[in-house]
């Protein structure tokens, strides 16, 4: 006689495929906050090397960049003015990227120059955090008033995203916009329109103040590149205003924000880079993204 046939039963093959989706279901969370603790070490290494470049600059040229560059056909201050280049433009050459540079920017002429159309599109991956799952390039309205026909002319460029904006301060950006040529737009923060700043004249300490912090593309686009003319918003494209915590939802398209479901990370003056929650108190918040208000930070940063 043959021994009968072993195989599983309809019920035990259902409790094995149940067991199967439980441990599926257990294992895929971890597998994506491995990746994502991964993707965040990789972004706050972006934010060190920024750090380390704008020390070297700062080395170099005993000041910061400015946040952008603006003037008038007169030279005098004008936050919508040519040529528009950004900071992290400046400071190029400290990352490994002296040949974008030299051979695609001409710092002479605007950013919106038909000659720095290269330049505009060129994707630098440090400024990019991994996390972030928005477009390479994105379009920005261009306006300019054409002196020769007297007519206004719309145009729309596009720009090469970066996830990293400069500290502006507390203040809204959009006020840039509607100062008249002559006046310099001036943020609490280390970065606004002609800056140029000395570590000398952040007066809160240099482990006290944020210099560079983090922004999705889902908050809004921004880039490494430089301003539009004519557009309120465009300095907001370079710089961010810490008006709400990180990740607030009362927020405004120029705060700082990512993709970290920890928080957002944060440049200090010190090159030292920090996660900081949507959580934090207001007070503190601000009095980091201040230089020189003399406002104290207590034992805020004090930990790992």
């Amino acid at each position: 006689m043959s021994s009968p046939r072993k195989a599983f039963t309809l019920v035990e093959l259902l409790v094995v495929i149940a067991i199967i989706g439980i441990l599926v279901a257990l294992l895929l969370p971890a597998v994506q906050a491995a990746r994502e603790s991964a993707r965040r070490s990789s972004c706050t290494n972006n934010m060190k090397q920024i750090g380390l470049a704008l020390h070297m600059h700062h080395d170099t040229y005993s000041h910061l960049p400015a946040g952008w560059e603006g003037f008038d056909a007169s030279l005098r201050p004008w936050a919508m003015g040519p040529t528009g280049w950004a900071w992290a433009a400046k400071i190029l050459p400290f990352l490994e990227q002296a040949n974008v540079e030299k051979n695609l920017i001409n710092y002479k002429l605007p950013v919106w120059d038909p000659a720095n159309a290269s330049a505009r599109l060129h994707p630098i991956v440090t400024y990019r955090c991994p996390s972030d799952t928005g477009k390479a390039l994105f379009y920005n309205e261009h306006h300019d008033a054409d002196e020769q026909d007297g007519h206004d002319h719309d145009d729309v460029l596009e720009y090469a995203t970066s996830n990293y904006v400069g500290v502006w301060g507390t203040t809204d950006t959009h006020e840039c916009g509607e100062l008249p040529a002559g006046a310099q737009c001036r943020g609490e923060g280390v970065f606004f329109h002609n800056s140029n700043l000395r570590f000398a004249e952040i007066l809160d300490g240099l482990s006290q103040t944020f210099m560079v912090g983090e922004r999705n593309s889902r908050l809004d686009y921004s880039t490494w590149v430089g301003t539009h003319t004519h557009i309120d918003c465009s300095p907001g494209r370079l710089v961010g205003s810490a008006s709400y915590p990180p990740n607030s939802k009362h927020s405004d398209d120029h705060n700082f924000s990512s993709e970290h479901p920890a928080g957002t990370n944060f440049l200090l003056c010190d090159g030292s880079v920090r996660l900081i929650s949507e959580t934090i108190e207001t007070a503190a918040y601000h009095a980091l993204c201040t230089r020189a208000n003399q406002d104290n930070v207590g034992n805020f940063l004090g930990g790992p």
